[in-house]
């Protein structure tokens, strides 16, 4: 499935902030002014004022972030409460390349209203001595809202997405607690407030060239009854087709558990009748102090016309879903390499990818 990036339903413009419909409903509840028996022409009037006061106040809640981002950009000292981890993968889309990203926060949030975050992609300059920083495009920024639900109890992690051509970036994400009462102006005191800052290389998948998305370790991948909409996708960032992939959150897993990882392949080569023969090797590794030493295989996986159906169709830029999922009660605690091994059997071209991870007690 190629991926169009397209901004979610509660995704807002940074210049015109506007919540949610569900958002507003709950903010208008929560600070209605409204008589019980009012007349509805009033009531109407009142809705209206209630509405643009509620869009005033986020309208300076996202302004707000936007500053910050300026700020750190010019170098100047970030707000930083409390840290944020970063991780992302890279995936095929049209146009360009997906990036789905998982932030890890090492503190519940606070606020009953959640929080803003405030994501920002800026062209990395070639020479950044003869480049000044307001001159530097932003290829994708975005404000969006994080609910208490999503963030209420530790492990907290926010999941999102964008697309960008491929290049070099880098990426500013502002996640800031909103106040309890959005009208409160001026607020005797910040919410707590936090600033990331990562580069980014973005691959090109749109060439000829046999290519592999990110390998990623998975928890479990759940079978959906359907897609997920397009102009949705940047709030279910890993959806494939009619696959939900859950990221591990680590790259350690029990002897009791399983090793689950998920990739896509692209741009494999077509013969005649739309012919084509793809074939994955797995390879395990214990990386002792004086080296590796070899473990074990599984059986390879072979992709062609009749194991992937008539409908199937790589030509036309369908990927190819891969993955293994390998028990691990056999194996003994300790650190291990998967190697991967992708090779177009037509093209004869291949493609290498190492996964490392470390095996702990059950």
């Amino acid at each position: 499935m190629q991926r169009r990036r397209t901004p979610g339903a509660t995704t807002f413009s940074v210049r015109e902030a506007r919540l949610p419909p569900a958002a507003v409903g709950v903010l208008a509840a929560l600070f209605s002014v409204l008589p019980p028996c009012s007349p509805a022409r009033a009531e109407q009037a009142v809705d209206r004022r209630q509405q643009s006061k509620l869009d005033d106040a986020l309208r300076r809640e996202s302004d707000a972030l936007v500053e910050i981002a300026d700020a750190a950009m010019n170098g100047r000292r970030a707000p930083s409460d409390f840290s944020m981890e970063w991780r992302n993968d890279f995936l095929k889309a049209q146009p360009g390349t997906f990036v789905p990203f998982t932030l890890a926060l090492d503190t519940p949030l606070r606020s009953p209203l959640g929080a803003l975050m405030y994501v920002r992609v800026v062209e990395r300059p070639v020479n950044p001595a003869r480049q000044r920083r307001h001159e530097l495009a932003f290829p994708y920024e975005t404000v969006f809202p994080v609910t208490l639900e999503q963030a209420a109890a530790l492990p907290v992690r926010i999941r999102r997405g964008f697309a960008v051509p491929p290049g070099n970036y880098t990426v500013l994400v502002v996640l800031r607690e909103r106040p309890a009462n959005p009208f409160d102006r001026p607020r005797s005191r910040l919410e707590r407030t936090a600033l990331l800052m990562r580069d980014l290389d973005v691959p090109d998948y749109w060439t000829d060239t046999l290519a592999t998305s990110t390998v990623m370790l998975a928890e479990r991948v759940e079978q959906l009854s359907e897609g997920v909409p397009p102009e949705r996708l940047d709030e279910h960032p890993y959806v494939v087709g009619t696959n939900r992939i859950h990221p591990a959150a680590e790259s350690s897993f029990r002897r009791s558990g399983e090793l689950i990882v998920v990739f896509l392949i692209y741009n494999p080569s077509v013969g005649p009748d739309r012919n084509f023969d793809v074939q994955v090797d797995y390879h395990l590794y214990r990386k002792l102090r004086e080296g590796e030493r070899y473990v074990t295989r599984t059986s390879p996986q072979r992709f062609t016309p009749s194991m992937m159906g008539g409908h199937f169709d790589p030509a036309a830029g369908q990927p190819v879903l891969a993955g293994q999922g390998i028990p691990l009660s056999g194996f003994e605690a300790g650190d291990y390499r998967l190697g991967i091994t992708v090779t177009d059997q037509l093209s004869r071209q291949s493609v290498a990818r190492d996964v490392i991870f470390t095996v702990i007690g059950s």
